[in-house]
């Protein structure tokens, strides 16, 4: 070494302590400004020359793929009068934007950044059942990871029109329809795809509320091509909702009051035919089941479509009282007539007091047939005290009082004359007459309206049997079409 590199190497030692400064500080004592974090320089790197009103592609000719995903999270409202269903989903799509990729050991080894969904390109992608806008909270970013995936995910309040089947109310199942396509772009530019298995989607209630009325039974995916007058295709994922109402509530509010009525109808059968309370009991059960329907006119769903089936089995109910109130009058005025009703006719005494009490295994219709045997030896009874009576009006004695007396007519004098009695006892025995024919003629109107009562209460028991069987095909009928709706 010279002994110049020397004196060099002397002078940098020398100057050497002068030169150092203390750690983290500048010559003349400034701070030294920290350098730029690395997501604000990935932002500007990003977003410094991107321009978001073209598909992010670099050769028009490549498909933008948008995988999309929801999960129901909560069934708002059913509106069946207008066709609605208000849901609240978590909706989520992903796809690959080329303009969007860094190197992650150039941003202190970022991966996955959010930026601003208004500075970025997001697909057009709409639902075409939406009849409003929902009350959605905004989520205003995405995420980017650095291979250029782009990550939408937000909740969405989903106002979309479906076609609501009421008929089965309470025990319906709707399936409504979430149909997700490209307002605008053909599936040459924009395909769409599911982000998961179609059995993940399917049976995903893990966010779901089930504590309303309506319970999530699945969710099905399916993917199809659309196109209108032969123009290009567009592509749509269509989301199938089903969904199925709890018919708890309505059983105990609509269905067991109903029932609890028409029993006591039934019961009321049991009141006899000839008191006037069985009518006041049928006219106040009708007035309850009026009022009644009143009360939950505004629970039943309604629509210009159909009518449910409820709808028809309360107006089944309500003219199956008024049947029964038919009946009941039909009875008491049967059963009820006085001195004006003619005797029962024969073939009403064969068809009701013999073969009808057979067919319905009435246990007194030996009472009946007795009745009707005394009727018959009543009336014949009473045509001939008629024709007695006539000649007693000249004879001037009653063979039954003499008959009473010892059984035999006394002879008559030895000698003719007239037979003419003084006029006080012919006037008497006129006035018997009279008195007894009265009193025969009021025995046999109350055998005749004991005949009638007779036909009435076999009636009666006739028509109640009709009426309950009606009453049980009908009610087994409703419960095996519900019991298979609800199993189904």
């Amino acid at each position: 070494m010279t002994p110049a590199a020397l004196r060099a190497l002397l002078a940098l030692l020398l100057l050497a302590p002068t030169l150092q400064s203390p750690a983290g500080t500048r010559r003349g004592g400034h701070t030294p400004e920290p350098p730029e974090p690395a997501l604000r320089r990935l932002s500007h790197y990003l977003l410094a020359d991107y321009q978001k009103g073209t598909r992010p592609v670099r050769d028009w000719r490549t498909t933008t793929n948008v995988a999309i995903d929801l999960m129901v999270y909560a069934i708002l409202s059913v509106d069946e009068k207008n066709q609605v269903l208000t849901t609240y989903i978590w909706y989520r799509q992903h796809w690959t934007d080329e303009f969007l990729r860094w190197d992650p050991a150039r941003f202190d080894n970022l991966t996955q950044i959010s930026l601003p969904a208004e500075s970025i390109w997001v697909p057009d992608i709409l639902i075409n059942e939406f009849v409003d806008v929902g009350r959605s909270p905004r989520v205003p970013y995405v995420y980017v990871s650095h291979h250029g995936e782009v990550q939408n995910l937000k909740p969405i309040q989903v106002m979309t029109a479906c076609s609501l089947d009421i008929y089965n109310f309470p025990f319906d199942v709707q399936n409504c329809s979430l149909t997700f396509t490209s307002w605008l772009h053909h599936i040459h530019d924009i395909n769409l795809s599911l982000w998961r298995q179609p059995e993940l989607v399917k049976f995903d209630r893990s966010v779901f509320m089930n504590q309303g009325e309506w319970e999530l039974l699945y969710v099905l995916s399916h993917f199809q091509e659309f196109s209108v007058k032969s123009s290009d295709s567009y592509a749509e994922m269509k989301f199938y909702v089903v969904i199925r109402r709890r018919p708890l509530f309505y059983t105990v509010s609509l269905l067991l009051p109903s029932i609890f009525l028409m029993v006591m109808d039934i019961v009321g059968f049991y009141l006899p035919p000839n008191s006037g309370e069985r009518v006041s009991f049928k006219i106040t059960l009708l007035l309850g089941y009026s009022v009644f329907l009143i009360i939950v006119s505004d629970t039943l769903p309604a629509t210009a479509v159909g009518t449910p089936l409820i709808g028809v089995y309360f107006v089944v109910c309500m003219a199956l009282l008024v049947i029964s109130l038919t009946e009941t009058i039909v009875i008491v005025c049967l059963v009820h007539k006085q001195d004006l009703q003619p005797h029962v006719p024969d073939w009403v005494k064969h068809l009701l007091l013999e073969r009808a009490t057979v067919l319905l295994c009435i246990r007194d219709r030996k009472k009946f047939s007795q009745s009707r045997t005394q009727s018959s030896d009543t009336s014949r009874q009473v045509e001939n005290n008629d024709s007695t009576a006539k000649l007693n009006h000249y004879g001037g004695e009653d063979p039954r009082e003499c008959e009473a007396a010892g059984g035999a007519r006394p002879a008559p004098p030895a000698f003719a004359g007239p037979a003419e009695g003084p006029p006080p006892m012919d006037g008497v025995l006129r006035e018997v007459a009279s008195i007894r024919r009265l009193l025969e003629k009021r025995d046999e109107f109350r055998d005749v309206a004991r005949e009638w009562l007779h036909v009435g209460y076999v009636l009666d028991v006739l028509l109640f049997r009709a009426y309950l069987v009606a009453v049980l095909a009908y009610s087994i009928t409703l419960g095996t079409l519900w019991s298979v709706w609800r199993d189904a």
